[in-house]
């Protein structure tokens, strides 16, 4: 029996009147790859964000590895002016920052390629690694920190020649061809040491021949590192290739969970995309 790796509760995330997601339940399980799909606007991003600490959500309680690192619950003028469900189910208020959600185990990627862009590609890798160092700025200043740096160079360049990326580690990170820029940002998060990666739009803007590439490189690299993949896409074809389950957000709100095979054939999901069909 697997167990749940990442656990959201009644998430919801209201900006003033308009309510991006709304009370928002799904779990993923240790190794599985799951995906968030639904026309853009429905509410995806909000959603990592509020799972990575860029937002503390308004109401509702995630859990990580069976402990909850984030919890909120209407307050303030949110009080009168929310407009989810489950409004008084919680009490706990939980906000982590972005770096300390990363420590613990969550690692992500950006829908907008967010590389340091003047750095090469083995810096990149190399500077997400030190969010693992222990020197500080004593053992820094005096160099009692050489071994660690060392052995983090040293997987540095492991972790690049796995993801095929050591023959161009001294290449400015922009020179490299989209593709290819966008495995370097997956590289990078893998170098946190992550349990759970999450992968925002990991396909957008390449060509079908780079989008084969890629579902073959996130099945490569889940049974590799060992890890679970909440994915968030908009390419169809990669979605119910790779994914074991699926949820569908519609206006900020769960249509739809289940197996690839059970999504796609939800009337629900075709009239989300496609529209409701009109009669005569």
């Amino acid at each position: 029996m697997s167990s749940t790796v990442l656990e959201m509760n009644d998430i919801t995330m209201q900006f003033g009147g308009v309510v991006a997601v709304n009370s928002l339940t799904m779990h993923v399980d240790q190794g599985e790859i799951v995906s968030l799909i639904g026309p853009n606007g429905a509410g995806k991003t909000t959603a990592f964000n509020v799972i990575t600490g860029v937002y503390a959500p308004t109401n509702g309680n995630v859990f990580f590895m069976g402990k909850k690192i984030v919890e909120n619950h209407p307050v303030g003028k949110m009080k009168k002016l929310y407009a989810g469900t489950d409004n008084g189910k919680y009490t706990g208020h939980l906000e982590p920052t972005p770096d300390q959600i990363t420590k613990l185990g969550i690692a992500r990627t950006f829908q907008n390629i967010r590389l340091w862009k003047s750095q090469s590609v083995f810096d990149n890798v190399l500077i997400a690694k030190h969010l693992r160092r222990t020197s500080n700025v004593f053992t820094a200043t005096f160099r009692l920190n050489a071994a660690e740096e060392k052995r983090q160079r040293e997987e540095t360049a492991e972790l690049l020649n796995i993801l095929g990326l050591y023959g161009v580690k001294d290449n400015n990170c922009t020179s490299l061809p989209y593709g290819l820029q966008r495995r370097l940002e997956i590289a990078r998060a893998l170098a946190t040491e992550p349990t759970l990666l999450l992968l925002d739009e990991p396909a957008a803007g390449m060509n079908p021949q780079e989008t084969i590439e890629l579902t073959d490189f996130i099945g490569k690299i889940r049974d590799d590192f060992k890890l679970t993949v909440c994915m968030i896409e908009h390419h169809m074809d990669l979605v119910m290739n790779i994914s074991d389950r699926i949820y569908v957000l519609n206006f900020g709100a769960l249509i739809s969970k289940g197996t690839p095979a059970e999504v796609q054939s939800d009337p629900a999901v075709i009239a989300a995309y496609l529209g409701e069909e009109k009669n005569a």
